[in-house]
């Protein structure tokens, strides 16, 4: 009775603590006036929706993507071509993520022919070759028209990716936590053995497949509805997928919460090595990579639960010893 009290006390907090910080993220542009300030959640809200949105297939369904740029960009230069011809930025942004689900789907049955490393080769080869295609097709930087730049405020932006990040963490929680997910999880451990009990591999891998490209769009989206100008071959280059696979492991591959602390570390980080060294973060980055790797497969996530065992361990360690029969000297 008191195990399962202390579990309830414990769900409490954390949904209190869930609560504040939601607060805390909605408040932020409402408090802090400074651009610099607004500019860095932004960056954290969109390397969270990316490296979530990853870790749907490479995490949970065990299928590691690297040609995640190419829903990024797709989700980016639909958005953008569309939006700026006039269409309402809503629809805009939500048929760049259709764009990139149509492209996942499109790929993804010849792709899941392939397994392991060969996959992987594959999705980095398809989203090179999209790589270089857009870049010749559309060789001239895009920039905002003038009125769009008088109207600029960071306001919306912040907003915007502050509820995708939301709506990719949400998403992925439900999903993980449904028949589905676990279908998922268990294409992931055993291939093979899943299929012999019923679950069907291509039909779960599809649908990671399609969440990941989907929410990877919209992420691409928003950057394009964010920065001013830049051309529009950047949102394809492989340091998308680079950086996403990189947060998901520093934070912890197959959990919710792993794709969050990682890009947080990620962009701090990553602007606080950009103030002293240029491209400094590069190396540091790749380090922590291959450890984490090597090392520390459950990334950020498992080092607090070692920490979290290692304490419930030594408490109660002094409850058996203070429970002890005390020596009198009688």
């Amino acid at each position: 009775m008191q195990k399962k009290g202390s579990q309830v006390s414990k769900k409490i907090a954390i949904s209190i603590t869930i609560v504040l910080i939601l607060i805390a993220t909605a408040a932020l542009p409402l408090v802090v006036k400074k651009d610099s300030t607004i500019n860095l959640a932004i960056l954290v809200f969109l390397y969270v929706t990316l490296s979530s949105s990853w870790n749907i297939l490479g995490g949970y369904a065990g299928q590691t993507n690297l040609g995640h740029a190419a829903f990024f960009g797709l989700g980016a230069l639909t958005t953008r071509l569309l939006w700026l011809s006039g269409r309402p930025f809503i629809l805009s942004l939500l048929a760049g993520a259709c764009v990139a689900v149509g492209f996942a789907l499109l790929i993804g049955i010849p792709a899941f022919k392939l397994r392991g490393v060969y996959f992987s080769i594959g999705t980095l080869a398809l989203a090179q070759i999209l790589y270089i295609t857009v870049g010749n097709v559309f060789p001239m930087i895009t920039s905002l028209p003038t009125q769009a730049l008088i109207t600029y405020q960071l306001v919306p932006r912040y907003y915007l990716a502050l509820v995708l990040a939301l709506l990719t963490i949400g998403t992925a929680y439900l999903l993980v936590n449904s028949r589905l997910g676990l279908g998922m999880m268990a294409v992931r451990e055993e291939e093979d053995a899943a299929e012999s009990l019923g679950v069907s591999a291509l039909q779960h891998k599809l649908l990671a497949l399609s969440a990941s490209a989907f929410f990877a769009g919209l992420a691409g989206g928003a950057f394009a509805y964010y920065h001013v100008g830049y051309y529009p071959q950047f949102p394809f280059t492989p340091v998308w997928t680079f950086d996403a696979v990189m947060i998901a492991y520093i934070g912890g591959t197959g959990t919710i919460v792993g794709p969050i602390i990682g890009g947080i570390f990620y962009v701090v980080v990553k602007e606080l090595l950009a103030l002293k060294l240029v491209e400094l973060h590069l190396i540091v980055f790749g380090v922590l990579f291959i450890l984490a790797v090597l090392f520390l497969p459950g990334g950020l996530v498992e080092v607090w639960s070692k920490i979290q065992t290692a304490f419930a361990r030594r408490a109660r360690g002094q409850e058996a010893q203070a429970a002890l029969p005390r020596d009198t000297g009688i």
